[in-house]
């Protein structure tokens, strides 16, 4: 298992500033591999930020496209923060951005869209929600680093760390308070919180994901106007 559920007004989902892509974008987004199956599924779900964003993702199949997309890269589900998919240091050209490691024919339609969803939500920006700079997660420390120190990650302290407690400065986000529904929040177990409270296992987006991103992407202005990689878990702690 890799990233499984283990991600103005109040409106509950973070995006990076720098990251952002002018509104109206037409981003590009092109197959690495993958059966026809897959590909039609993924991209089914990826148009559904569309119907919320000022942005559209048009699935090419030749050079050049900004979104590279992989289902064979390695197991896990990732994808690039945004216009960090621009940076061939992080990401060479003929190497993918997005990655869905588990998604198979056979892979449940709820599935597809959780995953999808979530994954095009960092590829218009979105950060995960556990570390949104409103977020206040009471984290069992102790208990985050042994589960994460483990197979099937095996993550240094640092990385721990890094991808799980830190949340991103305030100073280079547009945020506000958190939100429990939110596609980019995983689903954590309640054994990871002093409180014993996990979060939900959300599978689509939510009123405030779609408000939000409305308001980085708004329609009322003209198109043409002008990444952190997702470290996600490579599997939820859940059993």
């Amino acid at each position: 298992m890799q990233e499984r559920a283990f991600r103005e007004e109040d409106l509950e989902i973070a995006v990076e500033m720098l990251k952002k892509w002018p509104n109206g974008s037409e981003i590009k987004c092109r197959f690495l591999d993958g059966s026809p199956n897959q590909q039609k599924k993924v991209e089914a779900k990826a148009h559904i930020w569309e119907q919320h964003a000022n942005i559209t993702f048009k699935f090419v199949t030749t050079d050049p496209a900004e979104v590279r997309i992989s289902f064979l890269a390695d197991p896990g589900s990732w994808s690039a923060v945004g216009t960090d998919a621009l940076n061939s240091t992080y990401y060479p050209r003929h190497q993918p951005t997005m990655n869905f490691g588990w998604l198979k024919d056979d892979t449940a339609d709820e599935e597809y869209n959780r995953i999808v969803l979530h994954e095009f939500g960092h590829a218009l920006g979105a950060i995960h929600e556990h570390q949104s700079p409103g977020a206040n997660m009471n984290w069992n420390t102790d208990e985050v680093y042994r589960v994460f120190s483990g197979p099937p990650n095996f993550w240094k302290r640092e990385d721990i760390k890094h991808n799980v407690l830190e949340k991103y400065s305030r100073t280079h986000m547009n945020w506000t308070a958190f939100d429990e529904k939110s596609i980019m929040l995983y689903a954590f177990p309640g054994s990871l919180f002093t409180d014993g409270k996990g979060t939900p296992n959300n599978t689509d987006l939510s009123d405030n994901d779609k408000k939000f991103m409305g308001q980085r992407y708004p329609r009322t202005t003209q198109r043409g106007e002008g990444g952190k990689h997702d470290t996600g878990p490579r599997q939820s702690p859940k059993p």
